[in-house]
């Protein structure tokens, strides 16, 4: 075994114990067995046989002075090994202390299984941001901050449980809400423009805070135009001489709608002493800046839907069968330009839409990706929030 030959590798070494003991794990369990084709990533082939975990971590526990050792529950049947170890080399022990392992609806945690997603190329990677991974959670704008108060706020309990991600990110969305910028972004493919008869003849600006609840953001700039991009599912809300409020500029009133095949545009006229309590409807706009030194900013939105599309798995469902499809959801958007000075791991905040977190800064092909942060709610902010399946958080 310690040279690792091909006999060797057909041994193992074995504690002897009790084989008609009540606890089969005390029945003489496996210690040492060969690893010969994979090289140990600190000491390369000098070694050819190893300890099992059985062996190994009441050992180290032991000589490391770790005083309590917390693991899921699904080992306790193991601890009468641990022990054993301990008094068959009379070191010093040290305490378990079993705890649940805890579960998310409509996700896997096998590692195992995992794997699969990576090996399949369904994922880009373990930390993936649909992953349960720490840095896919991470990735899709989870703080520290939220994964540690929930984690303390479950403690350590020995009964199993069935938790929804959702909980995660409403406690995530609380800690966001009063520290991310707010900035505005419109669907670029479905984008439809108002014209305002009365509206600046020349592009205007003003500095305006970022989050009006929160001025140690600071400021960014807004542009004002004679035309304003409206999102497509506002606009064939809108009806001719309805008062809507156009957010953070003012009222408009509507008084043509014209149509083009499908596609709309609209024409109106501001009225900025209109009372923005009055209007029903209140939309996100982007100033149209074709022709000017200043320009909207290509933004790539990112969702996901969750790893697989049932709640809970049952132990005969074969989980291949369950996968969503897709599991990544992309859209191209506008936003103000603003949002080219965002930076990779920053969070931001667009209006009716929801929280989003910079994936990748203004790259070479002038875009910015922004993956969306679940707020755990199944309905968003607006029609506006999200593509992910009807229902999910």
């Amino acid at each position: 075994m310690k040279k690792g030959t091909p006999r060797g590798q057909e041994c193992v070494m074995r504690a002897k114990i009790d084989m008609k003991n009540f606890n089969k794990v005390l029945r003489d369990p496996t210690f040492y067995r060969v690893v010969a084709d994979h090289p140990h990533l600190r000491t390369g082939n000098k070694y050819k046989a190893y300890p099992t975990y059985d062996f190994a971590c009441p050992i180290v526990d032991s000589i490391e002075g770790v005083t309590h050792a917390l693991r899921s529950s699904e080992y306790h049947d193991r601890n009468a090994l641990y022990d054993w170890v301990f008094d068959a080399l009379k070191i010093r022990k040290v305490v378990i202390q079993d705890f649940s392992r805890l579960n998310f609806s409509y996700t896997l945690l096998s590692k195992r299984k995992l794997q699969w997603f990576v090996d399949q190329k369904k994922v880009t990677g373990w930390d993936d941001p649909s992953f349960p991974t720490i840095q896919g959670l991470f990735r899709r704008g989870l703080t520290l901050e939220a994964l540690r108060e929930f984690i303390l706020a479950q403690g350590s309990s020995k009964n199993i449980n069935l938790m929804d991600m959702a909980k995660l990110w409403a406690l995530n969305k609380k800690i966001l809400d009063p520290i991310v910028p707010r900035h505005t972004a419109i669907d670029a493919d479905s984008k439809i423009t108002l014209t305002l008869t009365n509206g600046p003849t020349s592009v205007e600006k003003k500095e305006t805070p970022k989050h009006k609840k929160n001025p140690s953001l600071g400021n960014k700039t807004v542009f004002y135009t004679s035309q304003v991009y409206l999102e497509e599912v506002d606009a064939q809300a809108i009806k001719v001489n309805e008062e809507v409020t156009l957010m953070d500029w003012g009222n408009v009133i509507v008084r043509e709608i014209q149509k083009n095949g499908e596609k709309l545009s609209l024409k109106g006229e501001l009225n900025l002493q209109g009372n923005v309590k009055d209007t029903e409807k209140k939309v996100t706009w982007l100033p149209v800046l074709e022709g000017t030194d200043e320009k909207l900013i290509s933004v790539l939105l990112v969702d996901y839907n969750p790893l697989i599309s049932k709640e809970k798995l049952s132990e005969t469902d074969d989980f291949q069968e369950f996968v969503s499809n897709p599991i990544k959801i992309e859209s191209l958007g506008l936003a103000d330009p603003n949002v080219k000075l965002l930076k990779k791991g920053e969070s931001i905040q667009f209006e009716r839409r929801g929280y989003y977190i910079c994936d990748e800064a203004l790259n070479a092909n002038n875009q910015v990706v922004l993956i969306n942060i679940p707020d755990g709610k199944a309905t968003g902010m607006s029609v506006l929030s999200s593509k992910r399946a009807p229902g999910q958080k």
